[in-house]
């Protein structure tokens, strides 16, 4: 993902996590989709965002019919993955370890999401700090 590809909104993350999570869609049935999670939302405006959802090259179209039927083609993680990285950088100043201490004082997990940082952990502390 370019640097234009970072800049998508917090309006259009909410539609293409419709296409995450329900797969290929319609603009009516992202429109649904968003209106049975609260968020009344313009069948016109669905189209906007994945209109510049599109140019960034993270959803495609494809005919089907007389609609137009839309597809995430970026994941989740590779989005997230980029978010996380330009607050790194923006907030933490490129250090990583901050935001992790930041996310562990002020945030809950699971039992099983501790586990799998006490996996992680043991796996770095087996490379060395500098991995």
């Amino acid at each position: 993902m370019g640097k234009k590809d970072r800049d998508i909104s917090a309006a259009e993350l909410e539609v293409v996590a419709a296409l995450w999570e329900g797969g290929p869609m319609t603009v009516r049935e992202v429109m649904n989709t968003l209106h049975g999670q609260g968020r009344e939302i313009a069948y016109t405006t669905v189209l906007t965002f994945l209109a510049r959802l599109e140019r960034k090259g993270v959803v495609v179209s494809d005919k089907d019919g007389v609609a137009y039927v839309y597809r995430a083609v970026v994941s989740r993680d590779k989005v997230a993955r980029t978010r996380v990285k330009d607050i790194v950088e923006q907030v933490f100043d490129g250090a990583p370890g901050p935001l992790v201490l930041h996310l562990m004082k002020n945030e809950r997990f699971t039992s099983e999401e501790l586990a799998e940082m006490r996996a992680l952990i043991e796996r770095l502390d087996e490379r060395g700090p500098d991995r």
